[in-house]
């Protein structure tokens, strides 16, 4: 019985560990442009949640964005989304998400989305403008001290696909900017923004530009990266 009963308590407490660990929602829906490096995100973000101690779903239906669905999960990681992505009643839903706390990470082409909806701009922090042809480029980390960042140089050089923006929020806080001068095809000037975060409207919101090329997803420095703004998303320092 006393064996019985220690296994009991055993069970008991694993599972409540299990349940301790937060839920991350990995969302790849493509309505415009498909990025083939989704296949390398998927299974690097995966990774990291075993390593890191959260758990992972993914889809890319649209219909997961429900009320009852979302408030599973402690952050949602826009994963190189484009085009129209939501309905009006999906679009309520993330609304009411943010609104009770939920986190978000965007990657790469989560601003190549939702144009004709204001307050996805609004909390993404910006739209896609543009892009010239991937090249190396000096990036600038601007504030080291954010979880996401305090790992990297302080300038970090790296090939990627580099986006212009339009629509730039105002209350993001930068992270890292890029330098127009190491590569051609800037447009946003000497403060072109790269990565940042800011809270939104009860949630807390981080997006990094980077994350076009397949390599990112085995780069260390890249993957602490992502890593550092989930962990922001998810509200853990």
């Amino acid at each position: 019985m006393k064996r019985i009963a220690l296994l009991g308590m055993l069970l008991v407490t694993v599972t409540a560990v299990w349940a301790a660990k937060p839920k991350v929602l990995v969302f790849y829906k493509t309505a415009g442009f498909y990025h083939q490096s989704i296949e390398a995100g998927l299974p690097a973000i995966y990774r990291l949640g075993v390593e890191h101690g959260f758990t992972v779903d993914s889809t890319k239906d649209s219909g997961a964005f429900t009320d009852a669905n979302l408030k599973k999960y402690a952050a949602i990681v826009f994963l190189s989304t484009t085009g129209t992505l939501f309905d009006e009643a999906q679009q309520k839903a993330l609304q009411n998400y943010v609104h009770k706390g939920g986190g978000i990470v965007g990657i790469h082409a989560a601003t190549d989305a939702e144009y004709d909806w204001p307050w996805y701009n609004r909390m993404m922090g910006a739209w896609f403008l543009s892009h010239p042809q991937q090249q190396t480029a000096t990036l600038d980390v601007v504030d080291r001290g954010h979880i996401s960042t305090k790992h990297l140089p302080a300038q970090w050089v790296r090939k990627d696909e580099w986006y212009n923006f339009k629509n730039i929020s105002k209350d993001v806080k930068v992270l890292i900017t890029i330098d127009e001068k190491s590569y051609e095809g800037g447009k946003n000037g000497a403060l072109h923004p790269m990565a940042w975060y800011h809270q939104f409207e009860g949630g807390r919101v981080f997006y990094t530009e980077l994350g076009h090329v397949n390599e990112s997803y085995t780069d260390p420095l890249f993957l602490k990266h992502i890593l550092g703004g989930i962990r922001y998303a998810l509200g853990k320092k």
